[in-house]
């Protein structure tokens, strides 16, 4: 039985390869998925200025998104190398199957980008960093993120625990990006306070939902599955609006704030949600695979939204400005 599909837009088919698309650096480009990777880039963004609130230490900041950066690649290329069979009947355009990239080179950059996301996450511990820092808390953070990503792509994938373990990378991602900020050792776990982990939580509920939704992708979904999925979701996003409550915000009217942070998390699922129902009513690979590329790239307006209200429209605007490279590299490198 075929592995279920991560929740990335996946092309049914794709035509001959130009000549471009045979230069050497094009097959590790899309091995590695390159414009997924400011999906995560934007998630640890979004953590580090939701318990900053502005960018106090662009080097700790700096080591974080190279650190998720790196960690999200291995996990991209690790799906590819132990799904390298099932690939080469469904998909034998992508590097390993069609034989432009190795197993085993394959293999070692996965291995490499792991220690190297993990060794940054222990580096950033040792940065100058404020009095009351838990010291060992990004390089745990990393690790446990790192293992997750391997088990995942190693065999949990196929479970029915599959969808929550994918959510519990992002989950674990976002807690990456706030591990360089200031704890509140009062209260939480290792110093994450209730809004830090219900903004984290939330991430990983909707990844968890997109996943899910995207499990059909290749053949026709089964409808209660996708509404499933889009509970999932909305509930994601609940938990991330119950943030506002557990959070100073940017405005000097708390109530405003919410109530902005509110409006923009209702219009970013109202367009999710419509073109999910799409596939609902018509569960199709291709109206499915929209949706869940559109639920995808949403991730980043969701992060910005939050930035925007926590630390200000300079920020959120920054974080969505990620969305550009990765349309624009999306034009050259598939996103699956």
């Amino acid at each position: 039985m075929s592995a279920p599909i991560r929740p990335e837009f996946e092309p049914i088919r794709e035509a001959k390869p130009s000549r471009r698309a045979r230069s050497a650096i094009l097959p590790w480009l899309r091995l590695m998925r390159l414009p997924n990777v400011f999906t995560a880039i934007a998630d640890v963004a979004m953590g580090y200025l939701f318990v900053q609130r502005e960018i106090s230490d662009g080097l700790v900041l700096g080591c974080l998104i190279a650190a998720s950066a790196c960690l999200y690649t291995a996990g991209i290329v690790f799906n590819d190398v132990f799904d390298h069979k099932i690939d080469a009947e469904e998909r034998p355009f992508r590097p390993i199957p069609s034989g432009q990239i190795s197993l085993s080179s394959a293999a070692s950059l996965a291995g490499i980008l792991l220690i190297i996301g993990i060794l940054l996450g222990w580096i950033t511990d040792i940065l100058p960093r404020s009095h009351g820092e838990i010291p060992w808390r990004s390089g745990f953070v990393a690790t446990i993120l790192g293992l997750t990503i391997v088990g995942y792509d190693g065999g949990l994938k196929k479970t029915k625990f599959g969808p929550l373990v994918m959510g519990g990378c992002r989950f674990l991602n976002v807690l990456l990006g706030m591990s360089g900020g200031m704890p509140n050792a009062a209260v939480g776990i290792l110093g994450f306070g209730r809004g830090a982990m219900e903004v984290a939580m939330g991430i990983g509920f909707y990844i968890a939902g997109v996943t899910m939704f995207s499990r059909g992708e290749v053949g026709e979904s089964r409808r209660p599955l996708l509404v499933a999925a889009m509970i999932f979701m909305v509930f994601g996003v609940v938990l991330m609006g119950m943030s506002a409550l557990d959070r100073p915000l940017h405005f000097q009217n708390q109530a405003y704030g919410r109530q902005l942070y509110w409006l923009l998390l209702t219009l970013l699922m109202f367009s999710v949600l419509r073109r999910c129902s799409v596939a609902v009513f018509d569960p199709t690979p291709q109206k499915v695979q929209a949706a869940v590329k559109l639920s995808i790239l949403s991730l980043i307006w969701l992060d910005a939204a939050t930035a925007l209200v926590v630390a200000g429209p300079v920020y959120g605007l920054a974080i969505a400005a990620l969305l550009v490279p990765a349309l624009l590299l999306g034009r050259w490198v598939y996103s699956t």
